[in-house]
C-alpha cells in the first residue's frame, strides 16, 4: 500500500522516527485516502510524549497537551501530533477525566470510535488496521471498535457521528450500532448544543441529507428536534401531496443546493404544520399561517442549536416568504422582490423549486416552468435597473424634508412613492415623483 503524504506530514514523521520514535499518520486523513479523497487535515500520533514533540520542532503550540497533542507549525500551517494514549473513566457521557500515555499505537487505536477511523500509516511500516478498518470501507460499512454500546456510552456524540459518516460517505450502519444508539438515545441529552449542531448542520450538508430519516429511527430525532419529529407524524391528504410532512421534507432537503441558510430553511419550513393542520370541507388536509408558525418554530430551533445570527436570519427570511405566491408578471415580481430583498430572491427560488420537487409530480413540471419564467423575469429587472427599494427611490429623505415633510410621515410617504413606482417603474424620476408629490398625489 502507498498512501501518498504530504512533504510536511513525511518531514514531521521522519523527524520522530529518526529520534527514536514511532509515529504515524493517524485517523481521519487514511480512512479518507483509502477511499481516495483528498483528506481535509492530516493527523498524526507518536510514542514522543507532548515534551519530546516540543523539544525536536522548532515552532509548536500546546493546543491540548493535558491530552497529549502538540500543534507543530510548519509555515503557516499546524499539524496535529498526540501522543499515544490510553483513555481513563469518560465523565458525563463526552470525555475522559484522565489520559495515559502509551507507547502502542494498537492501545491507542483501540479507544477510537470506528473501524474506518481507527487505522495509522506510516511509508516504511504500512498500514497499522487491527479492526478491520480497511474491510470496513471495502464492505462500506459503519462499524465500532469493540462493543457500540461501550463506545456510545462513552461518549455519546458519537451516535450523531456515525449517522453523519453515513451521510457523508453513504456507507451503510451497522446492526450492532443502529440497536445501541436505539437503547441509549436519551444520552444525547447530556451533550453540548454546540456539539450537536456541528454533527447536524455536517449531516444536513452532505450528499445523503436524508439520513434525518435515521435519526427518527433510532429515537434521536424525537431528543434534539421534536419539532421537526412531529412532522413524521403528520398525514398530509392533498392533490397536491404524496407524502406525510416529514417525508416530503427529506425529499426537499435531497433537492435544495448543499448552502447552510437553504438546507436548514429546507428541514424546518413546514414544521408549523402539524400545529395549523385542519380538515376543509373539501375532505383535503389545509394548512393556513403555517409558514408563520413555522418561522416561530424555526427561530426557536435555531436559537437553542446556537446557530450564528447571520445564519439565523437568512433561515428565517426564507421560511417566512417560503410559500409565497407570485404570478409570473413584471409588476408581480417586482413587488415580490421589493418585499423579500434582490439578494435573497434567487436563494428563495431555489428552495421553492426544491418545494415542489416534494410535492405531487403531476404538478412538478408546471411549478417549475413558472419558476423559471418567474426567475427569468427577476434578471430582466435587475438588469434594467428598476428600484425594488425605497433606496432606488429617484428622491430621498433630504428631499422630502425640503419640501416640509417631518417625522414619520417621511418614511410614510417614501413607502406610498415605492409602491407606485412598482407599478410604474418609468416614473422614478425626480422631477416626475416631486411634481405628484405637490400636487398630492400620493396623499
Amino acid at each position: 500500500m502507498n498512501i501518498q503524504l504530504p512533504q510536511d506530514v513525511l518531514h514531521i514523521l521522519n523527524t520522530l522516527s529518526e529520534a527514536g520514535f514511532s509515529a504515524f499518520a493517524v485517523g481521519g486523513c487514511i480512512r479518507d485516502s483509502l477511499r481516495g479523497k483528498t483528506p481535509a487535515d492530516w493527523d498524526m500520533t507518536t510514542a514522543a510524549t507532548p515534551e519530546q514533540m516540543m523539544a525536536l520542532f522548532p515552532k509548536t503550540v500546546p493546543t491540548g497537551i493535558a491530552h497529549g497533542t502538540v500543534t507543530v507549525l510548519i509555515g503557516k500551517t499546524g499539524y496535529e501530533v498526540t501522543t499515544f494514549r490510553k483513555d481513563g473513566v469518560y465523565e458525563n457521557h463526552r470525555s475522559p477525566e484522565s489520559v495515559t500515555f502509551t507507547d502502542d499505537i494498537t492501545q491507542d487505536l483501540s479507544r477510537r470510535d470506528f473501524t474506518m477511523n481507527a487505522m495509522a500509516y506510516h511509508p516504511k511500516i504500512g498500514l497499522v488496521d487491527p479492526f478491520g478498518g480497511q474491510n470496513d470501507i471495502k464492505q462500506q460499512l459503519i462499524r465500532c471498535v469493540g462493543d457500540s454500546k461501550v463506545r456510545f456510552d462513552e461518549d455519546a456524540l458519537r451516535m450523531l457521528r456515525a449517522i453523519r459518516f453515513a451521510a457523508q460517505t453513504g456507507f451503510i450502519i451497522s446492526e450492532d450500532i443502529l440497536s445501541a444508539i436505539k437503547t441509549l438515545a436519551p444520552l444525547i441529552c447530556s451533550i453540548s448544543a454546540e456539539r450537536i449542531r456541528d454533527e447536524l448542520l455536517k449531516t444536513l450538508l452532505s450528499d445523503h441529507p436524508e439520513q434525518i430519516l435515521t435519526l427518527r429511527e433510532t429515537g434521536l430525532l424525537k431528543l434534539i428536534l421534536p419539532e421537526v419529529d412531529r412532522c413524521f407524524e403528520t398525514p398530509q391528504k392533498s392533490k397536491y401531496h404524496r407524502f406525510d410532512v416529514g417525508y416530503h421534507t427529506l425529499e426537499v432537503l435531497k433537492n435544495t443546493p448543499r448552502q447552510p441558510a437553504l438546507r436548514l430553511a429546507a428541514l424546518l419550513h413546514d414544521i408549523g404544520k402539524p400545529i395549523k393542520k385542519t380538515r376543509g370541507a373539501d375532505g383535503f388536509d389545509h394548512f393556513i399561517g403555517h409558514d408563520a408558525v413555522s418561522c416561530r418554530l424555526a427561530e426557536d430551533i435555531l436559537i437553542r442549536l446556537r446557530i450564528d445570527n447571520k445564519t439565523k436570519q437568512e433561515v428565517l427570511h426564507l421560511i417566512r416568504y417560503h410559500d409565497r405566491r407570485m404570478a409570473a408578471t413584471k409588476n408581480s415580481v417586482r413587488k415580490a422582490v421589493s418585499v423579500i430583498g434582490k439578494e435573497a430572491f434567487p436563494v428563495l427560488l431555489q428552495l421553492m423549486r426544491a418545494d415542489s420537487k416534494g410535492q405531487h409530480p403531476d404538478y412538478l413540471t408546471e411549478r417549475l416552468t413558472h419558476y423559471d419564467a418567474v426567475e427569468a423575469i427577476y434578471h430582466n429587472i435587475v438588469a434594467e435597473g428598476d428600484a425594488l427599494s425605497v433606496a432606488d427611490l429617484a428622491i430621498s429623505g433630504n428631499d422630502l424634508i425640503a419640501l416640509g415633510y417631518k417625522g414619520k410621515e417621511i418614511g410614510q410617504l417614501l413607502q406610498k412613492i415605492l409602491e407606485f413606482v412598482l407599478e410604474h417603474p418609468k416614473e422614478n424620476q425626480k422631477k416626475l415623483l416631486l411634481e405628484k408629490i405637490k400636487l398630492n398625489f400620493f396623499a
